[in-house]
């Protein structure tokens, strides 16, 4: 395949990704159009090609066959001839470890993909990055002085500073424990909100993808099993991400109030508000809850004496058995989507059924971030 690339850009469909790669005991096959901005996480069980998929949007796997597309610029397509070699894509790729180089303080290093970029094609200055992912204070630091979410966090920086128009993230809070990745997801949350380009970010914890990801892609041994926004996935009764002790919804809101004397903020979405822990954003802010299904039980009339701040009326629309004894129902509060995780007996009891009007009360809630 010759190394080419198109004079004639076409038109923006943002991230596509058309590619077949066959190895001896596995084959990759998936086709995907992805957002032009925004966090798309790769998720599926080890070996299901996640990082086989951002090895070929780097064009480290000459031989994928297929197409390779970034903001109506084509990297790669292999009906044309057209293969960029990795030099010549303008991507950034961050790895489970930070891989900084030892022998360059952290403004070298945060310097050193900045001075290759040329001018014309530098969509800021590394300055940005540095403000974007708090490092300003760390530029004079050696790697070997500093902790592993900061290492990460400058390794995050680095890729930034050359201005990329695709960044790949592999398992970056994988190697970290638990305060580390406490540490560094304020910062990625950023990244979600303030970059302008494509966020490819693989991830074997659903607690990452719900706090970070806008659109989420579903791999099965090579294979696109589902695609689409975060919060539609994760409710998707057909999916595994559904069911099990771990399901949850993602909810969008914004902050229309506050109740000071009670420490609680008032979050208003489409299915209506809810009262959560107090949280330092103004009126209108964006707010991401996630609930999980086994924190929602269900009734068939409004209580009033309970202690449950957030009840919510809310339609059945699905329900599938997860497990002995148990039944995900996922439901409707006004286009909000919802699962409750409920035993089979109580299932029976309320006669819960498709259609069937109820009441989700919310036990608690985790604040996911902005």
């Amino acid at each position: 395949m010759t190394q080419a690339t198109n004079p004639h850009p076409e038109p923006d469909t943002g991230l596509v990704l058309q590619v077949v790669l066959a190895r001896r005991e596995f084959t990759l096959d998936v086709a995907l159009q992805l957002p032009s901005r925004g966090i798309t996480a790769l998720f599926g069980a080890s070996g299901s090609g996640k990082t086989t998929c951002l090895r070929i949007l780097a064009g480290l796997e000459q031989q994928a066959k297929g197409r390779v597309s970034v903001a109506g610029e084509l990297w790669q397509d292999s009906a044309q001839g057209i293969f960029r070699p990795v030099h010549q894509r303008a991507l950034g790729y961050v790895f489970q470890e930070a891989s900084l180089f030892d022998h360059l303080n952290v403004q070298d290093n945060l310097s050193y993909g900045f001075k290759r970029t040329p001018s014309s094609q530098r969509r800021h200055g590394w300055d940005h990055a540095m403000a974007l992912l708090g490092i300003e204070h760390l530029l004079q630091r050696w790697p070997h002085e500093l902790s592993g979410g900061e290492r990460q966090r400058v390794a995050i920086g680095r890729a930034l500073a050359s201005s990329p128009q695709l960044l790949l993230m592999d398992e970056p809070l994988a190697a970290l424990d638990a305060p580390r990745k406490a540490e560094i997801l304020p910062y990625l949350e950023r990244l979600q909100i303030e970059l302008a380009i494509p966020v490819v970010y693989v991830s074997h914890a659903i607690d990452e993808v719900a706090r970070l990801a806008d659109h989420l892609v579903l791999l099965e041994a090579g294979r696109v099993r589902a695609s689409g926004p975060t919060a539609v996935m994760l409710t998707r009764l057909d999916l595994p991400l559904a069911h099990g002790d771990a399901a949850s919804a993602v909810i969008h809101a914004r902050v229309n109030g506050h109740e000071p004397a009670y420490h609680l903020t008032l979050a208003e979405f489409a299915g209506g508000c809810m009262r959560v822990p107090q949280q330092a954003l103004t009126i209108g802010q964006a707010l991401r809850i996630r609930v999980q299904a086994r924190d929602v039980s269900l009734t068939l009339s409004p209580q009033t004496d309970t202690s449950i701040l957030n009840i919510l009326p809310a339609r059945v629309t699905a329900w599938s058995v997860d497990g002995p004894g148990q039944i995900i129902v996922g439901l409707d509060a006004a286009g909000t989507s919802l699962l409750a995780r409920v035993t089979r007996k109580s299932f029976d009891a309320l006669g819960l059924q498709e259609g069937l009007q109820v009441y989700a009360q919310i036990k608690g809630v985790a604040i996911l971030g902005s």
